[in-house]
Order: structure tokens, then sequence, then C-alpha cells
């Protein structure tokens, strides 16, 4: 037995196991690869980039926060009003620059109608951007 293998039973059956040498010497020669090239990457190349002036950031809009409660109610940042002197205000407010954001908080139990009503009124009198208040979970 000369040429026999290490299997004393010489059981022809394939061999069921792995072998994961190869692959561990694939990467041992890529991680050699990459440790020599790594540095080559880290040169930076020498620019000389010109110098611009840039104008100052555009101030933000004044927001208007008017809270609408179940009964209909009107508060203009937390100061009641009326139906009319909320309309006079959006005009007033309209004719800023830039023109302030609406935030409107209504309570949940709120008619639509109000709401409609004061946003149509908004929209009418100059005033487009409006956002909803909602409070988080």
């Amino acid at each position: 037995m000369a040429f026999g293998g290490f299997n004393e039973n010489n059981n022809q059956a394939p061999m069921a196991e792995i072998n994961v040498t190869p692959m561990v010497d694939v990467m041992l020669v890529l991680l050699v690869i990459f440790i020599i090239t790594a540095p080559l990457f880290t040169h930076a190349v020498k620019l000389d980039l010109p110098n611009a002036q840039s104008t100052a950031a555009p101030e933000k809009p004044e927001t208007i926060t008017l809270a609408i409660n179940a009964e209909g109610r009107l508060f203009w940042n937390n100061a009641e009003i009326n139906d009319q002197e909320l309309m006079n205000r959006f005009v007033i407010a309209a004719q800023k620059t830039p023109t302030p954001e609406l935030h409107l908080r209504a309570d949940k139990s709120t008619r639509y109608e109000v709401i409609a009503k004061v946003m149509a009124g908004a929209q009418n009198n100059g005033i487009s951007k409006i956002a909803f208040v909602t409070k988080p979970n």
C-alpha cells in the first residue's frame, strides 16, 4: 500500500469538508496589496482656488402663530382677536418683506369650516405660506 491514502477503510467517497486554504491565501494577498496601495490614496492635489464674495443670507420671515380653539375663537400670537381684526392683520402682514409665514394651530374638535375660512382669508389677503402645527405622539 505504498500509494494508499490516509483512510484506513479505503472508501472512495467524496470529501465532505471544504478546503479554505486557497481562500485564506487570496485574502492575505489582497490584504498585502491594500496595505501597500493605501498610502497612495492620501496624496492631495494642490489647487489655487479663487476667492469669492458671497451675499448675506436672506433673513428668515416672521412667523405668525394663529390658534383656533374648539369653540372657533381666534388667537393671534396668543392674543384673542375677532374675524374682522384677523383680516386687517392679514393685510398688514402681507405688506411686510419677506412675507411672514402663518403657523396654524387648531384644536382637534374645531370645525373645518372655521379653519377653511381662516385659510381662505389668509390667501386672499396675500399670505401664501401656511403651515399646520401638530402635537407629536
